[in-house]
């Protein structure tokens, strides 16, 4: 039996990742910033197969503790970096975890025998920092792919930025260390959505759609895509989990980064699909998923269904 280790297995879309590993006959350790607090990761123990689940305490800023972590798996998965729209220390919340994190991660990961593949899940921000507003120079509705040129700005959101820094780590990383035996491959989707597998109520993406759902703005980031009815690209977070399985399980795959999208609706035909009801226009495919449907021969799900299912 080969073992995954799951770095932020038990959030929203790691325990969909954790669900994946395990209904296809994996050993999964997935990592905890704190055992103690088993609110955040007892839905695991419910899952099918959860007798080869193990969970395990880890801190992405601690290198020790990452060595310890990686030490005895086939695949590692990273999916540990906080996603936080209101933070009071951008430094401290969201740059050092995500940017110090993934230099640690690679740092440890290059220097453990034994690991085959390590699947990183970035963000749809690693090619925008502006999403889902369009990048500067850019129209609503004009195509975006992994060809287009990387953008970043001072003025996008901290989280955006951190994630956009973290991707140019990993690039630098696998362009000067060309000899590395261990498989690196990224995901990039855009708006997760869909139903979460815990009944916490401190997600982010579960509380995006809430929200949107009830038109309620709680700060000026939110504010924004209600004044511009923004363009949302959008993917179900169980076609993440399906997405990163086998980006992890597919050789060859080395230095790629994929983006993941499905659809993409207006913010005002969101709000009505989160209330169950039909959209007035037609979906937009804004952000393109050729490369993913590909290489790693995945479909993705209608984002009617999957708003319809929060």
């Amino acid at each position: 039996m080969k073992k995954v280790g799951i770095i932020g297995g038990s959030g929203f879309i790691g325990s969909y990742i954790t669900k994946q590993f395990l209904k296809n006959g994996f050993e999964v350790k997935v990592s905890a910033t704190d055992i103690s607090r088993e609110d955040k990761y007892e839905h695991l123990m419910a899952l099918n197969k959860a007798e080869n689940l193990y969970v395990s305490e880890l801190n992405v800023e601690n290198k020790a503790a990452l060595k310890d972590f990686v030490k005895d798996c086939d695949i590692v998965i990273h999916s540990g970096t906080p996603f936080q729209l209101d933070v009071k220390d951008p430094q401290k919340d969201l740059f050092d975890p995500t940017i110090k994190g993934t230099e640690n991660f690679l740092e440890v990961i290059s220097e453990t025998p034994g690991i085959e593949k390590v699947v990183l899940i970035a963000s749809v921000a690693a090619f925008n920092t502006n999403f889902p507003l369009p990048a500067r120079g850019k129209k609503p509705s004009d195509l975006f792919s992994e060809k287009d040129t990387a953008y970043i700005s001072k003025e996008s959101h901290p989280y955006a930025q951190a994630k956009f820094i973290a991707n140019q780590t990993v690039e630098k990383f696998i362009k000067e260390n060309q000899k590395i035996s261990v498989e690196i491959t990224t995901v990039s989707p855009v708006g997760v959505m869909g139903k979460s597998l815990s009944n916490r109520e401190d997600s982010t993406s579960t509380g995006l759609q809430f929200l949107i759902k009830n038109n309620m703005a709680p700060n000026p980031f939110i504010q924004k895509l209600y004044d511009t009815n923004a363009e949302m690209a959008t993917i179900d977070v169980r076609d993440v989990a399906e997405a990163v399985f086998r980006a992890a399980t597919i050789s060859g795959l080395h230095g790629k980064n994929y983006l993941l999208s499905s659809e993409s609706y207006s913010i005002s035909d969101m709000n009505l699909m989160l209330n169950h009801q039909d959209p007035k226009n037609q979906p937009k495919i804004i952000y393109q998923n050729q490369l993913a449907t590909n290489d790693l021969g995945i479909q993705f799900r209608p984002v009617k269904e999957t708003l319809n299912n929060y």
